[in-house]
């Protein structure tokens, strides 16, 4: 069976870490499977490099959507080698796939994805998600909604997302140390992390820096890691009058930025199964989240994290001065709990789900 996995625009999170995961894991497994993504994502094509081959259709300009030899190069790609399942990624992924797919002369199977709990509009739901052959949902909230919406219900399979957890695991104090002297982190401060790309709407990442701006004392500090978060959101940290605030970027390391650190902080208005937040419990961070989307799956308020609204700027700013302040006891149980949650959403039960669906579609 061939598979086409089609990507995007250039920005890495947690989209592009599951269809990286997948792929990988899937040609491990023995499928035939490739990536189309733009000719610009260097970084991932640099990651997939030896691991998993790719074709690019996608060009980073103003006007990539509108732009008739966009599709041209998706669609050669596609007709000319035979695919048999193709994976949309993302809802833009979705919707070049769409497009082509009526001059295909064979066509091939679709999957499409919801990760989130953004509501489709009518055309939506009709024009595009209903060209698909199964609908993939990564959480069981979402999952859910989507059924008592009678949207496509008899296409929808659940299928959680994965974390590598070889990658993902609790630093030693020494280990920790190491690490903050690689980065140039204090070793004197509590940090409280966040890693997202700088998308304040959805990711809340104002609401993290109002919170921290409210508790902020002088043995703490507050790390942005993701796309813009070194330009953005530097700015905005500033605008706050936050002293102890830095902004990484983006970086492919996050595993060694999560054991440097102390704690973890999701601002999230809208999220999946939020893969950034399954990696820091792993890591051994003690972890405060919004509870959007698929979180309260897995996240126990007070047992192995803490649960609060979105956009609740105070209650937040009281979870982090919470979690500044925690008796050694109830961390290590915390941080104990919340290592042994993550363990359930490994990749190899993840794969096994996606093999079992691609057999139904084979």
């Amino acid at each position: 069976m061939k598979i086409l996995s089609v990507l995007d625009a250039v920005g890495w999170g947690g989209t592009k870490e599951q269809a990286y995961i997948t792929a990988v894991g899937l040609k491990s497994l023995g499928f035939d499977i490739s990536f189309a993504l733009s000719y610009d994502f260097l970084a991932f094509k640099e990651k997939i490099k030896d691991k998993v081959p790719y074709y690019e259709f996608e060009k980073e300009t103003p006007f990539k959507r509108m732009s008739f030899f966009t599709y041209k190069r998706l669609y050669d790609i596609i007709s000319k080698n035979d695919f048999d399942v193709i994976f949309a990624n993302s809802p833009k992924a979705l919707d070049y796939v769409r497009v082509v797919y009526p001059f295909l002369s064979k066509k091939p199977k679709i999957v499409a994805f919801k990760r989130s709990g953004r509501k489709s509009n009518f055309f939506s739901k009709y024009f595009k998600y209903s060209v698909a052959d199964r609908i993939v949902v990564v959480s069981k909230k979402v999952y859910q909604e989507l059924l008592e919406e009678n949207f496509l219900k008899d296409k929808l399979r659940l299928i959680q997302s994965g974390i590598d957890l070889s990658r993902f695991r609790k630093a030693t104090q020494e280990e920790k140390i190491t690490l903050r002297k690689k980065y140039n982190l204090p070793l004197d401060k509590f940090i409280f992390v966040n890693v997202a790309n700088y998308n304040p709407e959805v990711k809340g990442h104002i609401d993290i820096l109002k919170a921290y701006k409210k508790m902020e004392k002088d043995n703490t500090m507050l790390l942005f890691v993701g796309l813009l978060t070194d330009k953005d959101a530097v700015k905005e940290a500033k605008s706050l009058g936050i002293k102890n605030f830095l902004g990484l970027g983006y970086k492919e390391d996050v595993e060694y930025i999560l054991r440097a650190s102390d704690a973890f902080v999701l601002g999230s208005r809208l999220e999946g199964i939020a893969g950034a937040l399954l990696q820091a419990m792993a890591s051994g961070l003690v972890c405060i989240s919004t509870d959007v989307g698929g979180i309260t799956e897995y996240m126990k308020d007070s047992v192995n994290g803490f649960l609060i609204k979105p956009k609740d700027i105070d209650a937040m700013s009281k979870a982090m001065e919470k979690v500044l302040n925690l008796d050694d006891q109830t961390k290590e149980s915390i941080i104990k709990n919340a290592i042994a949650t993550s363990k359930e959403y490994s990749v190899e039960n993840m794969l096994s789900k996606y093999a079992k669906l691609l057999e139904e579609l084979g």
